[in-house]
């Protein structure tokens, strides 16, 4: 590793695992080193800032992303993925079909929150079709031992959520905004509040007690954390 994980401004969440915080809206995206390899959790919010992670991605790994797994189709979080050219590309099943039929409803969302309209067209035009979706789960090996597990464990902050966790001690699980520390939880026109709930059981069962939760937005949090914001969303969508 040519440069320290702190150097570039990152948070090392585990033994080859780090996380950065996007300025604007905060956003996570996550970096999981393999052997030869490089996983990249979530891309950034527009093509700047996706080269932006590739370059600093590079040079944590000193080598090329080769797995890009989006957590959830919001703009603010895969409208980088065009930066990551090369890389094989992950999301939960139904990823697709959002961004082949309603990447326009993904560009004027993004100008609704303030992205430049340049910049969101660029994107959205340029937004790559993910090959590899998961239905349930699916194990990437990143050689030497390294593993991932991409889970499906949605639907919850929209139909489309995958979360993925990275086994080791501790164990570290990238959540999207199935949980947000910084603020509460969005539910949005693609949200199945009644099923969030659901997700989020599913997210502690993946990680257990000691795992590391990683949110879409805010600091790395604990599964106590996860299982007050579980049932507060239970409480305010009236599902148990």
């Amino acid at each position: 590793m040519t440069v320290t994980w702190e150097e570039l401004g990152w948070e090392r969440v585990a033994e080859g695992v780090g996380r950065c915080r996007l300025p604007g809206w905060d956003c996570t995206a996550g970096l999981v080193l393999g052997a030869g390899t490089a996983l990249m959790v979530d891309a950034g919010s527009s093509l700047a800032e996706g080269a932006r992670l590739r370059m600093e991605a590079q040079a944590l790994a000193d080598r090329r992303v080769t797995h890009l797994a989006l957590t959830h189709p919001h703009f603010d979080h895969v409208f980088g993925a065009a930066a990551f050219a090369g890389a094989n590309l992950y999301a939960a099943v139904g990823t697709e079909a959002v961004f082949a039929y309603d990447h326009e409803a993904l560009r004027l969302d993004a100008v609704r929150n303030g992205l430049p309209a340049p910049e969101a067209e660029e994107a959205a035009d340029a937004l790559p079709l993910p090959r590899h979706l998961v239905s349930g789960e699916w194990t990437l090996d990143l050689g030497d031992g390294r593993q991932a597990l991409l889970a499906n464990v949605g639907p919850g902050h929209t139909a489309h959520d995958l979360a993925v966790l990275v086994p080791g001690d501790p164990e570290v699980v990238f959540c999207g905004d199935l949980v947000e520390e910084s603020g509460d939880p969005q539910a949005g026109p693609d949200a199945v509040p009644s099923r969030w709930p659901a997700a989020l059981d599913r997210l502690l069962a993946l990680g257990g007690e000691r795992a590391r939760y990683v949110p879409g937005h805010g600091a790395v949090v604990d599964a106590a954390f996860v299982r007050a914001q579980r049932d507060t969303l239970a409480a305010r969508f009236g599902v148990s």
